[in-house]
Formats: C-alpha cells, sequence, structure tokens
C-alpha cells in the first residue's frame, strides 16, 4: 500500500469510529413495563479507539495491519460522578488477556466513548496472569472501590494448562484514573468470585458480598454470601453468612453470584445478582432481583421468582452463547435506573427503568412456590382475575 491509500485508509477508519460514537441509540417499542431495552449496544470492540488497534506509522506498519486487536467488551462496572456516566469494561485482547478501561457518556444511553487510554492496574507481589469483572462502590467511607476476579494459574497442578485459581482482586481511586492496589481478599474458601462491597459500614465493619468456591468454576455448596473485615488495607473475612443459595430448578440451579452493590431504598436494599441453570444446549445465564432488610442486609425479605432479564435475539450470540450478564448500575437522582448488562460475553447494553418500578416489581412479583403444581395453580389464580376484570370493564375487548 502506496502512503496515499495508507492515509485514506486511516481517514476512512477514524471516520467510521466516530460515526459509531457518535450514533443516536433507539428505546425499543413494546417492553415489558417492567424496563426498556435499546436498539443497539453501548459498548462493542468496534468502539476501541483505532488507535489502540493499529501501528500507525507508515514506516512500521505499510498496510495497516491490526497489530493489536480486541475482541469483546464486556462485564463493566458503572459509576455516575460528577454529572458524567461511567463504565470500566472488561476489554479482551486477541490474545485473550483482559483489560480495564474506562468509557464514558454525557446521558448513561448514548455517545458512549472509551477514555484514551486503558488502566494500568498495579499488581500484588504474585501478579495474575488475568483480571476481569470489576464491581465499582462509592462507600461511605469517601473511597471509589473495585473488586475484580483476579485470576492466576494454579501452581499445585502445572500439568493442566487450563487449572487456575480465581480470587477476589481489590483497589481504590478517587477519580478513576490514579489506582492504588491492595492486599487479595482472604477468606477460608479455596477461591472466590463475584465479591462486592457494600456501600456502608455494617456494624462498624465493611461487608463484601462474596461466593466462596472449592474450585475454579465449580461452585461445590455455594451461594451468594456475605463477609466482615475491619480494613481493606488487610481485608479478611471468615465465617461467611449465606445470603442466597443457589436451589434446585430454579434460574439458579447450578450457580449464582452479586451483580453490582446494591442500590439502597427505604423499604431495604435492591440486589441484581446472575443465575445459571443448565439446559441442553448448555449453561444460560440470566439476571434476577431480590431484597435484603436496610438494617441487616445479608437477610433476604424479598424474592420474586424467576428472571429479570434474559438473553433475546442477538444477545443470544457471542462468545459464551445464551448469557447476560451484569456487573453495574447507576440510580440517578430523578430515580431512573441504568442497568448495564453484558450479552454472550461480547458486548455491553443498557436497560433503563426507574427506582418505583423496580421496587414495585419486587414487591409484587409473586415468589417462586417451588413445585409445578403449584406454579399452575399461582398461574391459574391470575388468569381466573384477569377474565373478571376483563368481564366487567373491558366487554369489548375479544381474546
Amino acid at each position: 500500500m502506496d502512503k496515499h491509500s495508507f492515509d485514506i485508509r486511516l481517514k476512512h477508519l477514524f471516520e467510521q469510529y466516530r460515526l459509531l460514537i457518535n450514533r443516536q441509540n433507539i428505546q425499543q417499542k413494546n417492553g415489558n413495563g417492567i424496563y426498556d431495552r435499546y436498539e443497539f449496544p453501548v459498548l462493542t470492540r468496534n468502539h476501541a479507539p483505532v488507535f489502540w488497534l493499529y501501528d500507525l506509522n507508515y514506516e512500521t506498519n505499510p498496510h495497516l495491519m491490526t497489530r493489536l486487536g480486541i475482541n469483546t467488551t464486556f462485564n463493566a462496572g458503572a459509576i455516575k460522578l460528577n454529572g458524567r456516566y461511567f463504565m470500566i469494561a472488561r476489554v479482551e485482547g486477541f490474545d485473550v488477556k483482559s483489560f480495564f478501561a474506562v468509557a464514558e457518556s454525557p446521558d448513561g444511553i448514548n455517545f458512549w466513548k472509551f477514555w484514551d487510554r486503558p488502566i494500568v492496574m498495579p499488581v500484588t507481589e504474585d501478579p495474575e496472569k488475568n483480571v476481569y469483572d470489576i464491581r465499582l462502590t462509592l462507600h461511605e467511607d469517601g473511597w471509589i472501590y473495585g473488586l475484580f476476579c483476579a485470576e492466576r494459574k494454579d501452581q499445585s497442578n502445572p500439568e493442566d494448562s487450563s487449572a487456575a485459581l480465581a480470587s477476589c482482586g481489590i483497589a481504590r481511586t478517587k477519580d478513576l484514573k490514579s489506582w492504588e492496589r491492595l492486599p487479595d481478599l482472604k477468606s477460608s474458601a479455596v477461591q472466590q468470585r463475584n465479591c462486592v462491597l457494600h456501600p456502608e459500614f455494617v456494624n462498624g465493619k465493611y461487608m463484601i458480598y462474596t461466593r466462596p468456591q472449592k474450585s475454579f468454576i465449580e461452585t461445590g455448596d455455594s451461594g451468594i454470601c456475605a463477609g466482615f473485615t475491619y480494613s481493606m488495607e488487610e481485608p479478611s473475612v471468615e465465617n461467611e453468612i449465606m445470603v442466597d443459595p443457589r436451589m434446585y430448578h430454579t434460574v439458579k440451579e447450578v450457580k449464582n453470584g452479586q451483580g453490582p452493590a446494591p442500590l439502597k431504598t427505604p423499604i431495604g436494599w435492591l440486589h441484581l445478582a446472575h443465575g445459571v441453570r443448565r439446559t441442553a444446549a448448555g449453561l444460560r445465564y440470566t439476571l434476577y432481583l431480590f431484597l435484603t432488610d436496610l438494617h441487616e442486609p445479608w437477610r433476604v425479605t424479598k424474592r420474586p421468582g424467576g428472571h429479570f432479564i434474559e438473553p433475546l435475539e442477538d444477545e443470544r450470540i457471542g462468545d459464551v452463547s445464551n448469557v447476560v450478564f451484569s456487573s453495574g448500575w447507576i440510580h440517578d437522582d430523578n430515580g431512573t435506573v441504568f442497568i448495564y448488562y453484558a450479552s454472550s460475553d461480547t458486548r455491553m447494553h443498557v436497560a433503563t427503568t426507574t427506582i418505583e418500578k423496580i421496587v414495585d416489581y419486587v414487591l409484587n412479583t409473586p415468589e417462586d412456590p417451588g413445585r409445578t403444581q403449584l406454579c399452575a395453580v399461582q398461574r391459574e389464580d391470575l388468569i381466573l382475575q384477569n377474565l373478571e376484570i376483563l368481564k366487567k370493564h373491558y366487554p369489548t375487548i375479544r381474546y
């Protein structure tokens, strides 16, 4: 490629990038009344700046080849600061290593753009092979904490190239730019995943939602748990309390994990979590909600049955298909809630709702009664009630 052609192609790459990040998103019609989805993902691999991918020096890259490719952008933590909306996404390169990168939007839905440079997260004395799935918490101590999975090779099984150890990595910041790395969380569990810091002190301690595991993939008899530590500089939890266990023949029968930090409301703490069940096509990840007590946030008070968000249409296709996963949501001052979720470990989406709607959903959606006969009775009761309403108030509606 001559220099003129090189310059033309380079200009085209930047033009395509600008068209993408300036595209207005469109709210989908015919929602479910609980939340609204949007037509386009808010972060994809194409949102990566051109200068992340290419060597732009004609002398060293005359064919303008991709040098460092981006595979996926997903599982982002989220926070609002100084009137701006931020996600810290898990960005995976062609080398299957993940790094964190900050993306910013003026309104939480449109014009998402990555900062020019990724986060180069400081490491501990035992540097991890990979980091991912950060959850952000603005704690009442004044720090923004990021808790993430720090993955290392399992040195006790050197012959198995996939044998790994997962621990809870911890870092903190005030501005999303300068990060202080803290020691990994210590606990009695062999491994930890999906750890999330509670936003407030509980009885003078930091509370961390955990999921203790016996192995890297299998969760054993675990579920969403809670532990307490006096210090984030030397974080250590003992005697983890079970908050939300797995349950046979439900959306969380195989495993479950806390999503982002819970949202505080007058009636309690709203939790968004992921649940996994086994199907003939493989594992299916969905999102569900539950509520915990305002003063004892480890105690569940409401469990609406079934899933809250599921993968639909194109969301079902990707690196790990049939998956939705959330590490971040934002409760805005006007009551709007932005739910940021990844689909199939590939891209980020947003759904919008309100605190009022979520509270209604959690309080008034029936709990899973546990058996198929009782589920049928539950639905029959709703149908009979609705038929009476239709007959009395809407006699002209045909059904």
